[in-house]
């Protein structure tokens, strides 16, 4: 690799190899060949003089693309679809009258662009299923782990690490739902011609109307597609991208969201992302374990969810049939939004796969809040043993404030408990406060909820795709 010129760093340290195979040249060539033999064999299906020799001549050297010819025709034409057109025709002499006929660039351009990112999804699809396989593994796992929940990241009613995990792994449900709606209703341009009104096969095919209505669904067909869009202008609707990528922008939501919970759990030394025996969490302060992989997830994330402006601009501003400011943008934002992507959810993987739970520091800090969360079954205790509920919720007030002030201002331990066993009106001793104080008992349906959830909800889906789970991610730390 030269050194001397700028690479992108999603290629050089992001994404795999084979979300950057998609998005290739190679790719994108050997896409454009199928699709003029597709509208080869259409065109001669359809009684255009069209010999079995040339479509068999076109298929003999639809994948050994002569890059340097093409490259040199550009130069002096200017035009990369005629120079790939003239390219094919060196190599296939007998079918070079027959290559693009009747077609204008975009039937390459754009139908290559559907193919494409309707590739990118199906693997984005795959990791996005695997990051939820393992989400719901540790769901699973830490069900019933109780943990101290917070709003506004301030000490809320526990709930359970396994619980907490759903949140995350139903976001990314959600992404795998819009993801399949929107890939399943991918359709191809088609051979539309230069306004998208088919002139040029009115006079192919002496304008009989019924065989002209013939020609996009074979296309379709031929490329692996249902359908081909009923209208267009010169292009396919710069909509389509919208939705693409503001699907890939969602998942980049969800990614992002979660990282930022493994963060802050990291922070409270209660969860910890993946630490390789030599990894160096910092050039100065040799003790830290920084949420690094988290943080990259956070970063890229960003980019991706800024990045579905692009096509969503594009879209608005298109004028009329069509107009070329969408080229240069669509060439930038589709690849690198879903290269992007791709890394991100790799990160997903590697993350999820080896979270670290330290259970003790996470009873720790909850039994240090719990005696504040147990006060209203304190207060019923209580009640129980005679005691006035009214004065009760005013007296444990004014206890749970001294005992806060005792932590937030003296920096002592919570000495809520022994504050209510020494005031008589509640009746209860320190020991039976104690007692009280089982994490499980204040967690209430969690448990039951990661079960029903995962039931319910995820391993049907995991049960469906069983096919494509397994997946691991390298990553490049």
């Amino acid at each position: 690799m030269s050194n001397d010129r700028y690479v992108s760093p999603l290629s050089e340290r992001y994404a795999s190899k084979e979300m950057q195979y998609i998005f290739s040249p190679e790719k994108k060539f050997r896409t454009w060949r199928r699709l003029w033999i597709a509208l080869a064999e259409t065109e001669k299906e359809l009684g255009l003089d069209i010999t079995d020799e040339q479509i068999e001549e076109l298929k003999a050297h639809k994948d050994d693309i002569n890059f340097e010819v093409a490259k040199e025709r550009e130069k002096l034409v200017r035009h990369d679809v005629m120079s790939h057109v003239y390219a094919y025709g060196v190599q296939c002499p007998k079918a070079k009258g027959i290559i693009h006929l009747g077609a204008t660039s975009c039937y390459v351009g754009d139908n290559t662009d559907i193919i494409l990112m309707s590739e990118a999804l199906k693997l984005v699809r795959k990791k996005l299923v695997n990051v939820i396989a393992e989400l719901a593994k540790f769901a699973d796992k830490y069900k019933s782990l109780p943990t101290l929940a917070f709003t506004h990241f301030q000490p809320a009613q526990p709930t359970t690490v396994g619980k907490r995990a759903t949140l995350w792994t139903q976001e990314f449900m959600m992404d795998l739902e819009d993801l399949d709606y929107v890939l399943g209703s991918l359709k191809l341009l088609g051979s539309k011609g230069t306004t998208g009104t088919q002139a040029s096969f009115l006079e192919l095919f002496d304008g009989d109307q019924e065989t002209i209505d013939k020609i996009d669904p074979m296309i379709a067909e031929k490329m692996g597609f249902s359908a081909c869009y009923p209208v267009s202008g010169q292009t396919y609707s710069r909509k389509v991208d919208t939705r693409v990528m503001n699907v890939v922008a969602g998942i980049a939501a969800s990614a992002h969201k979660m990282s930022n919970d493994i963060r802050l759990l990291q922070h409270l030394k209660e969860v910890e992302e993946p630490f390789e025996k030599n990894q160096i969490g910092s050039s100065a302060m040799a003790y830290k374990r920084n949420p690094m992989r988290s943080e990259r997830i956070a970063s890229i994330s960003r980019y991706v969810m800024i990045d579905a402006l692009n096509p969503a601009v594009t879209s608005a501003t298109q004028w009329f049939e069509r107009t070329l400011d969408d080229s240069a943008n669509k060439r930038l934002s589709i690849a690198e939004g879903f290269l992007a992507i791709d890394g991100v959810l790799d990160l997903c993987l590697n993350v999820v796969d080896g979270l670290v739970v330290y259970d003790k520091v996470i009873t720790k800090r909850l039994m240090s809040e719990l005696p504040f969360m147990a006060t209203e079954n304190i207060m019923m205790d209580a009640v129980k043993k005679g005691g006035d509920r009214q004065e009760l919720h005013e007296r444990i007030r004014q206890l749970s404030m001294e005992a806060g002030a005792n932590v937030k201002q003296k920096g002592l331990d919570n000495n809520l408990l022994e504050l209510i066993a020494a005031d008589e009106s509640f009746g209860l001793s320190l020991e039976e406060l104690q007692a009280a104080m089982d994490p499980a008992k204040y967690t209430g349906r969690a448990e039951l909820q990661v079960e029903k959830f995962l039931k319910n909800h995820v391993n049907p889906v995991l049960e469906a795709n069983k096919d494509i789970l397994g997946v691991k991610a390298e990553i490049n730390v």
